[in-house]
């Protein structure tokens, strides 16, 4: 299963800053989780064939085991400090859980 999550930042918010944040403390800590498989951060740099931006700016993908493993996960108080955050950052950001066909 796989979760990914599209975003953009808060007004306000640093880019630079997010990022580093995300390479030191939201990308080892989710990595870290035994429900994650993989964890990636992306940021947009464009809409292929087009000029237009980028309706989100970053996009995280998320494998997990299972969505049980992972609420489970999600649960500690580690995660939960890593996920208030995120939230710092993050303006609305959209969690949309998939599967392959």
């Amino acid at each position: 299963m796989r979760i990914i999550v599209l975003f953009n930042l808060k007004e306000g918010v640093d880019p630079a800053a997010y990022e580093e944040w995300a390479r030191t403390t939201d990308i080892p800590g989710v990595r870290g989780l035994k429900s994650v498989e993989d964890f990636q951060v992306y940021r947009a740099t464009g809409l292929f064939g087009s000029d237009a931006t980028p309706p989100y700016a970053y996009f995280e993908v998320i494998d997990i085991t299972g969505i049980d493993a992972f609420e489970g996960d999600a649960s500690s108080e580690a995660v939960q400090k890593v996920a208030a955050e995120f939230q710092q950052f993050a303006d609305n950001p959209l969690f949309v859980t998939t599967e392959a066909l």
